[in-house]
């Protein structure tokens, strides 16, 4: 397989979660301090050196998301130079300046399941190159795990997939994809939400996947697993059974903004860790405590 130049960027949920407002605004749109989520997730695969990166959305979110990446509101930024405030614009340009960025639609003939929006996608690669997957509910601070992936694949270039992990609370493994491992690293098998007291281990699965296209094969509508629905790890699991699937641990801190209340804790993190102003919201929250 060819290293992987190419990230696949999934965000075709319905979000109903965060009703009314995801009924006009693509989940991953909301902010993390300054930038929406999406260009937190891109800005990930450009730190790896990812060419071409492919967003699925919903119809409703594709216009939205082609608007923020290729519109360059030459309105703005000449109302910007008139009043001499024209570094503001100097985000936007940064927005620009992002590599190739390719927005479609899911197929919406597909079964309901985070699945779904990768087959989607099928057309646009080639049966011999391997290719990234990220969930955009899914961030992580303090490193790229894109990078990761691609370093690991580099030193495992004959793996079925590669994917993520990170270690979370007991009491919480029936909200992920919990792993089994063998032989070290190697994936025996991933249970989609075990039961608390009944998952193989506390290693979570997340949104960020090496695949290759042998993937396509198992991501088939018929395949569906819990609640009726196409998994990614149902497919992964399925490759596993046939050669290797390497897990990697990440050398950041993920989390995820898949409804409300975490998303409002990634949030905060983001803006305590990375905005200028984060220090004067930390000392506000202090006097809150």
């Amino acid at each position: 397989m060819k290293r992987p130049t190419k990230a696949i960027i999934t965000d075709a949920g319905f979000a109903s979660r965060y009703l009314p407002i995801t009924k006009t605004i693509p989940k991953a749109m909301l902010p993390l301090g300054s930038k929406p989520i999406m260009q937190l997730v891109v800005e990930e695969c450009v730190e790896a050196g990812v060419k071409e990166i492919i967003i699925v959305a919903t119809p409703e979110g594709r216009p939205i998301y082609e608007d923020y990446f290729y519109n360059s509101v030459p309105h703005i930024r000449d109302q910007l130079r008139s009043q001499g405030k024209e570094d503001r614009y100097d985000q936007v340009r940064e927005v620009l300046d992002l590599p190739k960025i390719m927005v479609i639609e899911q197929d919406q003939g597909l079964p309901y399941g985070n699945g779904s929006p990768i087959v989607s996608a099928r057309n646009y690669i080639a049966s011999d190159e391997a290719f990234l997957v990220l969930y955009s509910d899914d961030v992580v601070f303090g490193a790229s795990d894109a990078k990761l992936l691609l370093d690991a694949f580099d030193e495992h270039p004959d793996a079925k997939a590669i994917v993520a992990a990170q270690e979370v609370d007991p009491s919480v493994v029936d909200k992920y994809g919990i792993f089994q491992l063998k032989d070290g690293d190697k994936l025996d098998y991933i249970i989609e939400k075990p039961n608390v007291g009944e998952a193989p281990s506390t290693l979570a699965s997340y949104g960020r996947y090496l695949l290759t296209p042998e993937v396509f094969t198992h991501l088939d509508p018929k395949n569906t697993g819990l609640d009726d629905e196409l998994w990614t790890v149902d497919a992964i699991t399925k490759m596993a059974q046939d050669g290797d699937v390497r897990v990697v641990s990440t050398k950041g801190k993920w989390l995820t903004t898949g409804d409300p209340k975490n998303y409002f804790f990634a949030h905060l993190e983001y803006v305590l860790e990375s905005e200028s102003y984060g220090a004067e919201v930390g000392a506000f929250l202090r006097t809150r405590l």
